[in-house]
């Protein structure tokens, strides 16, 4: 028997049946290969009563060799005092709520690894949405039906409410297909590591349908759209309808499609004007806690003229600073003033304006790897969906554009001529 180790458990194949690797180092500590290819380590022992188990320690990938070895290790230690690994989780199972199991996550490390804005909402969806529908239930038997009720229920508006979150606080909470899909992926990534922990054994929520991720179909357009938003800008800002430090924090959004949090909590530390880039800390933002790589937003000229007039502080102060306390400027509100004001899509959020960008790179000819790394993508398909947007736009440009000509081609007359994604009133 080898010692179980990465080079052997990255080495080991499938074969047609179920196999079982045992290790040579720890009596009972073994590696359980599927059909499928997945990779489980796993404990062999004896009850007190000396009926023989195997316990799941857990799937490699979160877990190491010599991360499951030890685990194997303290439960033989449970083991040779009476306890029984299996009976154990069994019972836990049959005790634990959704709710209780929500409680534990929130706590985790696994959670933790979130951004803070991040984990905010996440808590906001847990309590407001997915507990009051699924809370009750016991997290052993949840179905898949349930999931697809709560997740109608949330679409539907159901869970809508105003909540009060202080003294003088209030939060409106929304339903709709947007909430419902963020709500069940919450739920999957939940049950998903409460399966790792040994807790469940099974993830209704991960056969759900939910939604198709994309680009929003809301961005600016043409170059007189973004006229309209700069134009109504300098004009709130002159009729003191906006401060500066957010009206130039909207800019700097529109300049380089970074995300609201990276420049509402835009630090002098990660400032690089010498340099025309921002460098923002792993720990603090949305791609990094995964990657462990800064995230580098270029600056255009404009973008770090705007930055360099800012009132200078000391390295960790915020570059756009707020009107009152240390916490970042709130841009959502001005936002909603701004575009109503510059007569841009209803739809629209900030968060638009970097697809906006990414849609405009896309046109004008930027290759899916340019994108990702201007706007800090993790993954290459993200960006892809632009470039996909591009080309089928220039196809659509194209075609109208040929239009009279394959007309005069056939010997028609050319204002007869309706262009594809047109029709005739």
């Amino acid at each position: 028997m080898p010692k179980i180790t990465k080079r052997l458990v990255d080495a080991a194949k499938p074969t047609e049946r179920a196999q079982i690797i045992w290790d040579d180092l720890l009596i009972g500590f073994g590696l359980k290969i599927f059909r499928t290819g997945v990779k489980t380590y796993v404990l062999r022992y004896r009850t007190p009563e000396g009926r023989q188990r195997m316990a799941t320690i857990g799937k490699h990938g979160p877990l190491t060799p010599d991360q499951a070895r030890a685990k194997a290790r303290d439960m033989l230690h449970a083991i040779s005092t009476g306890a029984d690994p299996l009976a154990e989780r069994k019972a836990a199972r049959e005790a634990l709520t959704v709710a209780q199991v929500a409680v534990v996550y929130l706590a985790s490390s696994r959670f933790a690894e979130k951004a803070p804005s991040t984990q905010a909402i996440d808590r906001g969806r847990m309590a407001r949405h997915i507990l009051p529908l699924l809370g009750k239930h016991r997290a052993d038997r949840l179905t898949r039906e349930d999931v697809r009720r709560a997740q109608a229920a949330i679409k539907a508006g159901k869970t809508a409410a105003t909540v009060k979150t202080g003294p003088r606080g209030l939060a409106v909470v929304k339903g709709g297909e947007g909430t419902a899909t963020k709500a069940v992926l919450l739920l999957r990534a939940m049950l998903a590591w409460a399966i790792e922990e040994g807790m469940l054994e099974a993830n209704p929520a991960a056969g759900v349908k939910v939604a198709a991720p994309g680009t929003r179909d809301v961005i600016l357009e043409d170059a007189s759209q973004y006229e309209a938003l700069f134009r109504t800008l300098e004009r709130m800002e002159a009729e003191h309808r906006i401060r500066r430090p957010v009206a130039d924090a909207i800019r700097v959004i529109a300049l380089t499609g970074a995300r609201r949090g990276e420049i509402a909590g835009l630090r002098w530390s990660h400032v690089d004007l010498k340099g025309h880039r921002l460098v923002i800390p792993p720990t603090q933002h949305k791609t990094g806690r995964k990657t462990g790589k800064p995230r580098i937003i270029g600056l255009p000229a404009a973008a770090a003229a705007i930055i360099a007039r800012q009132a200078q502080g000391a390295p960790d102060g915020l570059v756009f600073t707020p009107a009152h306390g240390d916490a970042p400027v709130s841009l959502s509100k001005p936002w909603r003033a701004v575009r109503a004001e510059a007569g841009l899509p209803d739809g629209i959020g900030l968060h638009g304006l970097r697809h906006s960008l990414a849609s405009f790179m896309a046109m004008q000819g930027a290759q899916a790897a340019e994108i990702m790394a201007a706007l800090g993508h993790r993954q290459m398909s993200t960006a892809q969906r632009y470039v996909h947007w591009a080309e089928s736009a220039h196809a659509q440009l194209a075609e109208r554009a040929a239009a009279h000509i394959t007309a005069a081609m056939a010997g028609n007359d050319p204002a007869d001529v309706v262009p594809i994604g047109k029709r005739r009133d």
